[in-house]
């Protein structure tokens, strides 16, 4: 029986498990990275030891975060020589150098100052200290910047040229490195990460604010994740507006199964919800707002958009698929936006870090960035099927010369190692987040840390004045 499995299919399925399992950590990473660094240049502006003992304890978990991320890009890369042997093999001039560098010039970066970050303190002077920080949120952009890149040009592929053999080579590097949708994907993913990190590290402090727990080290996660939440929410709204144009221009069978729009109108109402049935090219049960597809897509209330059927059937992406998964990211989007307005409303009144039933909304939002961000990798794979590059290798022509059963057996494996190994890890993660910050980890002092009241006594001097 196994044998009569479609090995397409599994391959799709096993690669969209582990790259949906890897995406979450770095985008919790990229943020985290850029965040710990905010923390660590205002420790140094203030010598506020709190910012110092947030950062010691975020720091650790960014670590666990950064390996699992490790672990979980490494099985991704092998699988293109196991499920997707044809697609590595033609594509493989263009896209093993872009990949390449991402090690070179990130991964190498990431590892080597992660662990001044771990283990520099009263080791290293503060300054370089703070520049390790920096360099490793650098990395994490850099690395974002290269991945980005490769999965854009599958996206958009340009500057490259087809031999008669069928392989792939690049003409002009710069085309590929900057394909038309590059810029949008890079802008889009790395301000989701941001706001993924945010709405983390704004659910711990809620947590602790909630227990009275850690209540200095609360505030400081919970008011620098709402900053992000008012400014940087909105503006992901108008990114993602950019990129759909972008993508409307370049993909625009994307574009009408994500509306759900079947025939090619004028005016195009906007379908909030409804159930989009492949087989009869219809969207049945909308809840619909008149000419609101053509003004989003178009800046036009009367503007031409594009159906479905334009396309034959086989040229069209999974509908229900896309459709949904756009709607699960714009109405986690949209809740950020609120708790933005929320937090604005609850600072104006000064009951932000009082208000339990903020605290408990935080923590509700904690996981609304992986979700997001999910959502929005659904939409973008799953919106550019059949092809696995766009308009030049189909999916199905892309597969390794394998029967389904082994693709079936290593599926299951992988299902069960990744349950057990990053089960653990996000075990130890939480552990950590139970113990919270601690004052006495290492020996304050050594770089200008303010030391805690009780500890000040011990050493013999007047009101924990700075040493």
């Amino acid at each position: 029986m196994l044998d009569k499995l479609d090995p397409v299919l599994l391959g799709r399925i096993q690669f969209a498990f582990t790259i949906s399992f890897h995406i979450i950590f770095p985008s919790f990473t990229i943020g985290l990275a850029s965040w710990l660094a905010m923390l660590e240049w205002r420790w140094l502006r203030t010598k506020d030891v709190v910012y110092a003992e947030t950062y010691r304890m975020w720091v650790k978990i960014f670590a666990v975060t950064f390996g699992m991320g490790v672990v979980s890009g490494v099985v991704m890369s092998f699988q293109f020589g196991t499920n997707w042997s044809v697609f590595a093999d033609k594509a493989g001039n263009v896209l093993g150098p872009l990949l390449g560098y991402e090690v070179l010039t990130a991964f190498f970066l990431e590892a080597s100052f992660l662990g001044v970050m771990l283990f520099g303190w009263n080791r290293v002077s503060p300054v370089m200290h703070f520049a390790s920080t920096i360099i490793v949120a650098a990395g994490t952009l850099i690395s974002a910047f290269w991945i980005l890149s490769a999965n854009s040009w599958m996206q958009t592929p340009r500057g490259f040229l087809q031999g008669a053999d069928g392989m792939l080579y690049p003409a002009d590097w710069l085309e590929v490195i900057f394909n038309p949708s590059f810029p949008y994907r890079f802008i889009h993913m790395v301000v989701a990460a941001y706001l993924t990190a945010a709405f983390v590290v704004a659910g711990v402090g809620g947590f602790y604010l909630l227990r009275k727990r850690h209540v200095s080290h609360a505030r400081v996660m919970l008011g620098m994740a709402m900053i992000m939440a008012v400014f940087v929410a909105p503006m992901q709204l108008l990114i993602g507006d950019a990129h759909g144009l972008n993508t409307l221009k370049h993909q625009p069978v994307k574009v009408a199964a994500m509306e759900g729009l079947w025939e090619t109108r004028e005016g195009a109402p906007l379908k909030l919800f409804g159930l989009p049935d492949q087989v009869g090219e219809t969207t049945r049960h909308p809840i619909e707002i008149p000419k609101m597809s053509s003004l989003i897509l178009t800046h036009d209330p009367n503007g031409l958009v594009r159906g479905l059927k334009e396309w034959p059937r086989e040229e069209r992406p999974p509908v229900a698929w896309v459709f949904w998964t756009f709607r699960f990211m714009v109405g986690i989007g949209m809740l950020m936006i609120l708790t933005g307005i929320m937090a604005l409303v609850l600072h104006l009144k000064k009951r932000l870090f009082d208000a339990r039933w903020f605290q408990c909304w935080c923590m509700a939002m904690t996981p609304a960035g992986f979700i997001a961000v999910l959502a929005g990798w659904f939409v973008t794979e799953v919106g550019r099927q059949p092809y696995m590059i766009y308009g030049v290798m189909k999916t199905a022509e892309s597969v390794s010369p394998v029967p389904g059963a082994p693709v079936a057996v290593s599926l299951g494996t992988f299902l069960l190692v990744y349950g057990c190994v990053f089960g653990a890890g996000v075990h130890y993660i939480l552990k950590l987040i139970r113990k919270g910050p601690e004052s006495d980890e290492e020996p304050y002092g050594s770089h200008g840390l303010r030391k805690p009241p009780v500890i000040a006594e011990w050493a013999g001097e007047e009101g924990g004045r700075h040493v």
